[in-house]
């Protein structure tokens, strides 16, 4: 059961989603000795560039939506984002409606947070039964190689799975600032989501509809530098088990990178805007038409960076497979079996992050096999 802090009651309704093996804050690691770098955070070399180099020219090349231009019905913009669905999994939204006060207030109220003592913060460690607080998500082993990172996550709606004893209450304006924020994404998801539906040949309430009530997390993560920001990675390369997230970056430090064409390209902030990811959800619903890119976070030797990342998905009973319009056009037979959608997230956040890895149980066997 989740305690609900603000109205002092238990919330049977909260769930818990997946255990992690509490490790070192690496924050307070580098407080105490900028120039350490523990071997457990030290990568191979396949691990920190793959078979490609690090930076691309492809970097000005990911695709821009604007959200005002779907919203007076353009065509042409529609059809931008089929393209951007199709050949990237990625894009940045421009003019999505939310304040710029908004977003400025997010950004401060975290900074504060993150600049607390780290006995303040560990108030709101996770639990050993979930991944909700404060700490490290996908620690599965204590044997695996960590990610250079710290975060905060929350479980925003429906609002009785919050547990607001893991919403910190200092500093005093970041629970507002959640709460806006969240709201704010909240309506850019549902309008986003009603030109997906169109694009996979629905109506437009089609894909929200299907996900019977909404579920939205917020995740907040800290990249302290590193004096080896070449032999570390903030976040290990991975796909989201999302309907789609959208996240909103610091502006003057770039370290979101998303794998195209075999290469890994740095993803360059756009001011006010939101960058948008397609999840394994749309990939499974889309027979694999739209799919879920890995993407990861790299490291710099100068300043830290925080990145905002709400996570949209279906309710947990929500069962999830290729929709009957996207069998037998592009690709004729059905790619992925019927899972429960909860399970499709526990199962994914009992491992490490390896790329896509997590998906292989959605997948019909055969297609696994293809894969490799």
């Amino acid at each position: 059961m989740g305690f609900d802090g603000e109205n002092g009651i238990e919330n049977e309704k909260a769930p818990n989603w997946a255990t992690s093996i509490p490790v070192d804050n690496v924050q307070e690691m580098v407080r105490r000795n900028s120039y350490a770098v523990p071997e457990k955070y030290i990568r191979n070399l396949e691990d920190r560039h793959g078979n490609t180099c690090l930076f691309s020219a492809s970097t000005n090349n990911i695709p821009v939506i604007d959200l005002s231009l779907l919203t007076d019905n353009c065509k042409e913009e529609l059809k931008k984002l089929d393209l951007s669905c199709a050949e990237w999994g990625f894009f940045q939204v421009i003019n999505h409606g939310i304040a710029q006060e908004i977003l400025l207030g997010m950004k401060d109220a975290a900074v504060s947070f993150f600049e607390l003592p780290l006995e303040e913060k560990e108030k709101y460690s996770m639990p050993p039964n979930d991944i909700q607080g404060y700490g490290h998500a996908y620690v599965a082993s204590t044997e695996q190689k960590l990610d250079w990172s710290d975060a905060l996550i929350m479980v925003v709606y429906p609002t009785h799975y919050r547990k607001y004893k893991y919403w910190p209450a200092t500093p005093p304006e970041l629970k507002d600032a959640i709460e806006a924020y969240s709201f704010e994404v909240n309506k850019v998801a549902i309008k986003l989501l009603s030109y997906l539906s169109l694009i996979v040949g629905m109506d437009k309430e089609g894909l929200l509809g299907m996900h019977k009530e909404i579920m939205q997390a917020l995740r907040l993560n800290y990249y302290p530098p590193c004096s080896k920001p070449d032999q570390v990675i903030g976040l290990s390369p991975h796909s989201d088990t999302s309907t789609i997230s959208i996240l909103m970056q610091d502006e003057d430090v770039t370290g979101l990178q998303i794998r195209h064409d075999g290469e890994w390209v740095s993803v360059k902030p756009i001011p006010n805007s939101l960058v948008v990811n397609i999840g394994d959800v749309i990939e499974i619903w889309s027979n694999g038409k739209y799919k879920s890119i890995e993407h990861r976070a790299v490291i710099n030797d100068q300043k830290a960076r925080i990145s905002y990342a709400s996570f949209i998905c279906p309710n947990d009973d929500v069962e999830i497979e290729p929709l009957k319009q996207t069998v037998g056009c592009q690709e004729p037979k059905k790619l992925y079996k019927k899972i429960r959608c909860g399970d499709f997230l526990r199962q994914s956040m009992k491992r490490k992050m390896e790329g896509k890895a997590h998906t292989d149980v959605a997948k019909i066997e055969k297609n696994i096999e293809k894969d490799l």
